[in-house]
């Protein structure tokens, strides 16, 4: 007997924290005018995909002092964005991620569970942790946290959110329509949390949302990041787009799950994807390199080696050999506030490397960091990245992808109209709707089902 093919589920991620972004494309606009969110989110939709997410920005990075020119030049708040979107989208999932190092559990679960008001049953909240101090400067927090702690932080300021979220579970609400809601249990929305990182009680105001809980997702790739999402989370968020190691990280979450009473098809694995669509194969794959050499300007080149060598190599010319100088290993880094200096933990190291990779295949700085850089995920026709999702879906290597297009905010229209209908004629991919809630289209079950208990809603 053949297995029952896996339904792919398909998210849209809103682009901007780095160079992704081809800026030179005449399609390219505004990352922060709202007609862009716009546009996106109802291409989603359109598409019947499950979400669109944003990431968070909580300070303007620089680089050797300067605010980093490469970047988004500012970022509209999440919740907000979120909010406003809700009122022009009637299906699409909404997630935000909000961090757990520079915020307090009550004010993000009341915003959460507002925003699942709001949309009706539509929002995900994507937990993220923080140890950088020259974000934390932002907060009066800068250094406060050893990074060892930070998942320890995360997991109770999670716990401590479902407490506030089931303050109004069960029949604790009255809806009347004549004299508005009342209480009929004066212990609805009361909470008293003591741990180590949270001390509060006092009465959640938010009653019980159409979802009870956001849909949970988490984004941590090491191993206290894997343990954290096994425990709660509902989805991951993956780095491995190819299928060996896509099938390795998929099959160590999973294999966690059950020292927690979970089940494999409860969290869900959606690695993030970038795609090159063309007429043909050949086509594609042409501009997939272009692309690359577009999102990697000479500027862009020197920044990035920056990161490793630590630093000013502004003198350096990018279509030139690399420094034969090491990188500079030190507490203070050229550039602050950038997740891509974490993951170089020994830049002299990396620097031999590449020093020899450019030697053997004559690259210049630019060449080296178009070549080591992330490539595309998925290029080709239409009907080749159509198939190649489905494999990698199939082949237990993820359970959908994260799409992020070069192109904001029109990047997305041509997979929507050329991939997606070849997904749905394979009887992968949804045609319509099936549910309401983001809970309904991920194929997770309400946080009540299992006492049986009905989802209450406060009278209107």
């Amino acid at each position: 007997m053949s297995k029952p093919l896996k339904q792919i589920h398909l998210a849209a991620h809103f682009p901007g924290v780095n160079n992704t972004t081809v800026w030179s494309d005449p399609a390219a606009g505004s990352h922060i005018e709202f007609s862009s969110f716009v546009h996106f989110a109802q291409t989603a939709e359109r598409a019947k995909f499950d979400f669109l997410f944003l990431a968070e920005g909580l300070r303007l990075r620089e680089q050797g002092g300067r605010i980093y020119d490469l970047d988004v030049v500012g970022r509209p708040d999440t919740f907000t964005v979120l909010a406003a979107l809700a009122a022009v989208t009637e299906r699409l999932g909404l997630t935000g991620t909000i961090n757990s190092t520079f915020n307090e559990p009550y004010e993000v679960a009341r915003q959460f569970a507002s925003l699942d008001h709001l949309s009706d049953g539509r929002s995900a909240w994507n937990v993220v942790t923080s140890w950088d101090a020259f974000t934390g400067e932002n907060f009066r927090r800068g250094g406060f946290l050893p990074q060892d702690e930070r998942y320890s932080r995360a997991k109770e300021f999670l716990a401590t959110a479902h407490e506030l979220f089931d303050s109004w579970r069960g029949d604790e609400i009255l809806a009347d329509q004549a004299t508005g809601t009342f209480l009929r249990d004066a212990k609805a929305g009361a909470f008293v949390h003591q741990g180590q990182h949270f001390d509060i009680h006092g009465r959640f105001n938010v009653p019980r949302s159409p979802q009870g809980r956001p849909v949970i997702f988490q984004a941590g790739d090491s191993d206290g990041g894997r343990e954290f999402a096994a425990s709660g989370a509902d989805a991951i968020f993956s780095r491995y787009s190819t299928l060996k190691e896509g099938q390795a990280f998929y099959t160590d979450v999973k294999s966690r799950l059950a020292k927690y009473g979970r089940r494999p098809d409860q969290l869900l694995i959606l690695p993030a994807a970038t795609f090159v669509l063309g007429d043909t194969d050949q086509e594609a794959a042409e501009l997939a390199r272009e692309v690359r050499r577009q999102q990697v300007s000479g500027a862009t080149a020197i920044k990035h080696l920056e990161f490793v060598w630590n630093r000013d190599l502004s003198a350096y010319d990018p279509e030139g050999p690399l420094p034969d100088v090491d990188p500079v290993v030190a507490e203070e880094h050229i550039s602050r506030g950038r997740a891509q200096v974490r993951m170089y933990r020994d830049p002299v190291a990396i620097a031999r490397e590449w020093r020899q990779l450019a030697e053997a295949n004559k690259w210049s700085i630019r060449d080296l960091v178009i070549n080591t850089g992330n490539r595309q995920s998925f290029v080709g026709s239409p009907a080749t990245v159509a198939r190649t999702i489905n494999d990698f879906v199939q082949a237990d290597a993820s359970d959908g992808f994260i799409l992020v297009p070069h192109i904001t905010p029109g990047g997305l229209d041509a997979f929507a109209d050329q991939v997606v209908p070849l997904l749905q004629e394979q009887g992968v991919f949804r045609t319509e709707y099936e549910g309401t809630t983001l809970r309904d289209h991920l194929g997770l079950a309400h946080p009540d089902a299992d006492t049986g208990a009905a989802p209450e809603r406060a009278a209107s």
